[in-house]
């Protein structure tokens, strides 16, 4: 089975208290230090992904009911078992109900609750932006150039539908990178509305790969998408 539901994450934590939420954090303040933090034990690391569920569901169900009222806003957040990758995504079941996901090595990864409320509130903003189904507009419309130029430098089948990969590729990562901005500017939102200080959640990003600026990347810079978090907080003062 691909997902652990949440309803067994909650079984395997066993009675998990869920603490009120803290004060909000003062827009523009210096986030606290998370580079050197330990990481944490299987246990805090699961009582820590149930607490931040709970906090951060409705408040980013609230936004995208503001925001984007007839968008499906009832997030189904599950665990990933089966990748062993650090990664969240976003996606949708069959009946359009959005997913976001978060795979063990990613839950393990995280250093406290601000870090995973700011993941989880990006991946949250994917789905508010519409971001999924934009991109596969892009991708479709990629393709499908790809096929038309390479049909009339008169390339065979095969060719064409190499260029129609290629030209979906293309597609798809035209305005990723975009993407991820837009979705850590609303991610901020959320996440600060939950009451996590999404400054110190971005710091995330000071613990993983530097995309850089690598051609067609599908990731801005780390520090360009720490400044938009930074940005995002000194205007809500």
């Amino acid at each position: 089975m691909r997902w652990i539901w949440l309803g067994m994450v909650l079984a395997l934590a066993g009675c998990v208290e869920v603490m009120p939420a803290d004060p909000l954090p003062t827009p523009g303040a210096p986030p606290p230090a998370s580079a050197d933090e330990p990481r944490l034990s299987p246990q805090q690391a699961v009582n820590m992904f149930v607490g931040v569920v709970a906090r951060m569901k409705p408040v980013a169900e609230r936004i995208c009911r503001e925001q984007n009222p007839a968008l499906n806003c009832d997030f189904e957040i599950v665990v990933d078992s089966r990748s062993q990758q650090s990664n969240a995504y976003q996606t949708v079941n069959a009946q359009g109900r959005p997913i976001l996901a978060f795979t063990v090595p990613l839950i393990a990864e995280v250093r406290n609750a601000d870090e995973l409320a700011f993941v989880m509130g990006h991946e949250a903003a994917h789905h508010i932006a519409g971001h999924l189904t934009r991109t596969q507009e892009t991708a479709a419309i990629g393709g499908l150039l790809g096929g038309i130029l390479a049909s009339a430098t008169g390339a065979g089948q095969a060719g064409i539908e190499a260029a129609q990969n290629i030209g979906a590729t293309v597609g798809a990562r035209s305005y990723s990178r975009n993407y991820e901005l837009e979705a850590d500017q609303l991610g901020t939102l959320i996440t600060y509305r939950a009451g996590y200080d999404p400054m110190r959640g971005a710091q995330f990003f000071n613990r993983i790969p530097d995309p850089g600026d690598r051609f067609l990347g599908t990731h801005p810079p780390n520090s360009q998408r720490i400044e938009v978090v930074r940005r995002t907080m000194a205007n809500m003062r």
